[in-house]
């Protein structure tokens, strides 16, 4: 068994769309347990509060932190939670975890690379293991799987509509790729812990 938490913040309901099927592909791997988590949920509690959203995390094998870029980076209340784990990293708890990251924004680009790096410097901060997005490219349309040429992380582009319209299709299987990638290599990294 391994435990997957998929952390989001999504300002309008596109990133939501992301993590969700992240969090799919993830659950579709025997023997992964997927939790989807909300910034604003973690937010609320005391990183040192029993019983709490907090705990699920220190209890994950794996931790995927996902928001839009904003301004070429994180969102603040990804940021808000980031800055929430100064006694879990003064304990390093996250030590040896395996993570990750996705980011979406309106533009093709939009400095989304950035996002990701800053979770990814988070991570490092933590002493995380980094798992890249490891998917493919098949192409640039929005119908192809990792259309952005994006490995480091995943990345995703939602034009001005709704979430039910956007991110594309390809995006949203990109994300359901790597959520299955994220739990395929948590498993093999539990099982080889316990060997």
């Amino acid at each position: 068994m391994a435990q997957i938490a998929v952390v989001y913040h999504s300002g309008f309901g596109h990133t939501k769309v992301i993590a969700e099927r992240i969090a799919r592909g993830a659950s579709s791997i025997d023997g992964a347990v997927v939790l989807l988590i909300a910034a604003e949920e973690l937010q609320k509690q005391d990183a040192t509060q029993a019983n709490s959203r907090w705990d699920d995390l220190n209890a994950s094998d794996c931790i995927v932190f996902g928001c839009p870029t904003y301004m070429g980076s994180v969102t603040a209340e990804l940021k808000r939670v980031f800055e929430c784990t100064g006694k879990i990293w003064g304990r390093q708890q996250w030590r040896d975890k395996l993570s990750s990251g996705f980011t979406n924004a309106a533009a093709t680009s939009g400095d989304k690379l950035n996002a990701i790096q800053d979770i990814f410097h988070f991570a490092m901060q933590h002493g995380m293991i980094w798992v890249s997005q490891g998917v493919m490219t098949t192409g640039a349309t929005e119908h192809d799987v990792n259309r952005m040429g994006s490995y480091a992380g995943m990345m995703a582009q939602s034009r001005d509509d709704s979430p039910m319209v956007t991110p594309p299709e390809g995006d949203r299987r990109t994300a359901e790729l790597f959520g299955k990638r994220l739990a395929e290599v948590t498993l093999r990294f539990v099982r080889g812990k316990q060997a």
